[in-house]
Formats: structure tokens, C-alpha cells, sequence
């Protein structure tokens, strides 16, 4: 009897050193882990997007400076300048996708898309789910294909098929993820039409946080009352807007006082404080330590 061929993809790049060009990487997540074990077990960020399925192991991985458990056929959703690492396992098995949003389409249309699928950067789902048999078939169908063209380096409108491949993987990706949630109980149900206008409201966030908007402003951008936005926010997550907003803040300062050079004042005036005690005092009251400790105690 013929051994059966594993399906787990080694490294294959498409334009790997042109941020500025569509991006698209895989990498065995043994060999990688092996190869990038300092890096990769320290909390860092990337400039693209990152799909992580561990196939074989159990352990923790840390996202945002949370803990989530990993078991098999676990797959993680880390979106661009997202603080993630590893555990101190080595024995993982699976599979490290890298991509940008240009490979999805042009700016625009690429974020567009990673908004409406919603699985990255979400505030009202887990950035991991579990990824059952069937479910596991028909993903490993379609990274086949996207090996396959990445192969194919002289083939007919290449890009346009990873394009197609890699938006059909994401879409089916965020299917079973419903399905997912939906089992374990681990969201209520969301009208579409409210789950668009509350990703529409967190993407406007992600895009303005350090300018100082207001809940009415955010609103107006939305075309919607500040009622409105409250009663939807309150609805879909037990928050209010400026709750949002806030964590926001609170989140990109825990990276940059991770991950750059930028003293204590320097990041506040980044975040749009005029006055840096005011930013140390913002900081304290929502985490309970200083931007100074905080730094320390992660670095």
C-alpha cells in the first residue's frame, strides 16, 4: 500500500520583499517555529495579515495579550500590526499563511473585503476557531489550488486565481466559524445588517482612534444618530461606543510601548494627547498601571 502524501505545504512565496505589490506566503509551521523560535515566542506584530492552523499539537497562543487554548486543527486569525506569539512548544504541526489586503484587490476593495468577512481584528468573536473534518477537506481543496498556481509562475492571469482562491478560503473560513460559534455558544445571533454597521464603526476606529473623535463625529461618519450607534453597540456587545473607542487607544498604546522606541510622552502625543500626564493618567485608569510598568513587565 502506497504512503499516503501529507498535505502540509512548505515554503512558497509570491513577491515576499514587495510591500508595496500583492503578497502571498506559505510556511510549514514545525519549520517555521523551529527556524524563528526567538522571534516568534516574544509578543511582535507584522505588516500583513497571518492565518495560523495548527494541525497537531496543544498548548497556549497569545493574542492582543490574551491567552487562547490550541488543540488540533485550531486556526488563528491575526490581522496586520496585531500583537500575537507562540508558546515554547516545538511540536506543533500545521500551516503559516501570510498575505496583504492588495492581494485581495486594489486598497480599498482588499479592506472592504477583510471588513464584510470579518474575521480579522473582531470585536465580537474569538480570533481562533476549531475546524472540523469536513470543514478541513474543503480547505485543504483549496490551499491545493493556491499551491498550485503558486507554482505555475508563468501562468495566465496568475494573480487574479490566487485572488479568487484565496477570498473563496477566507469565505468558507468565516462560514465555519459561524457555524462554530454558533454550536459552542459562543455568540448571540447578529442581523447582517447590524453586524456590517458595527464592523463598518470598529473599522472607522481602527482608521481614526488618535484623532480625538467623538462618539458624534464617528456617528456622522457612519450617517447614523449617536443613539443609534449606542443602541448598536450596546446591542451587539454590552459596550458603549466610547468604551470602544478607549479600548482602542488603550490597545495601540500597549503596542507601541511594546514594540518602539517611542518614550512615554511621544506616545501619548502619537495617540493625540496634547498633554502627556493626561495620556499617563488615560493609560493607569484603564489598565491599572503605568505605560512605564507596563512597558517593563512585557519586555
Amino acid at each position: 500500500m502506497a504512503k499516503k502524501k501529507e498535505s502540509i505545504i512548505t515554503e512558497y512565496h509570491l513577491n515576499p520583499h514587495r510591500p508595496d505589490q500583492p503578497q502571498l506566503a506559505f510556511h510549514d509551521l514545525g519549520s517555521y517555529l523551529k527556524q524563528y523560535q526567538h522571534d516568534t515566542t516574544r509578543p511582535h506584530i507584522h505588516s500583513f495579515y497571518q492565518l495560523i492552523w495548527f494541525r497537531q499539537g496543544m498548548g497556549k497562543h497569545f493574542v492582543d495579550f490574551k491567552a487562547y487554548d490550541v488543540y488540533r486543527d485550531t486556526l488563528f486569525f491575526i490581522a496586520k500590526n496585531q500583537v500575537h506569539y507562540f508558546d515554547q512548544q516545538t511540536h506543533y504541526k500545521g500551516i503559516l499563511i501570510h498575505f496583504n489586503e492588495l492581494l485581495l484587490g486594489n486598497n480599498d476593495h482588499g479592506f472592504d473585503f477583510l471588513v464584510n468577512c470579518s474575521l480579522f481584528n473582531n470585536p465580537y468573536q474569538t480570533p481562533c476557531c476549531s475546524v472540523g473534518k469536513d470543514m478541513a477537506i474543503l480547505l485543504e481543496t483549496y490551499l491545493q489550488l493556491i499551491k498550485t498556481e503558486l507554482d505555475y509562475e508563468e501562468g495566465f492571469a496568475r494573480e487574479e486565481l490566487l485572488r479568487i482562491y484565496l477570498k473563496a478560503f477566507l469565505i468558507q473560513l468565516q462560514r465555519g466559524k459561524q457555524v462554530s460559534d454558533k454550536q459552542e455558544g459562543k455568540t448571540a445571533y447578529i442581523p447582517d445588517e447590524k453586524r456590517v454597521q458595527l464592523l463598518e464603526f470598529v473599522d472607522l476606529v481602527n482608521r481614526n482612534y488618535d484623532k480625538g473623535f467623538s462618539v458624534a463625529q464617528y456617528a456622522d461618519l457612519l450617517h447614523v444618530s449617536s443613539r443609534t450607534l449606542s443602541d448598536l453597540t450596546h446591542q451587539t456587545l454590552g459596550k458603549t461606543p466610547s468604551q470602544i473607542i478607549q479600548e482602542r487607544i488603550i490597545l495601540e498604546a500597549q503596542r507601541l510601548l511594546l514594540h518602539s522606541n517611542l518614550n512615554v510622552n511621544q506616545i501619548g502625543y502619537r495617540l493625540g494627547f496634547d498633554d502627556p500626564s493626561y495620556f499617563v493618567k488615560y493609560f493607569k485608569k484603564h489598565t491599572h498601571t503605568s505605560p512605564s510598568e507596563f512597558r517593563r513587565a512585557v519586555s
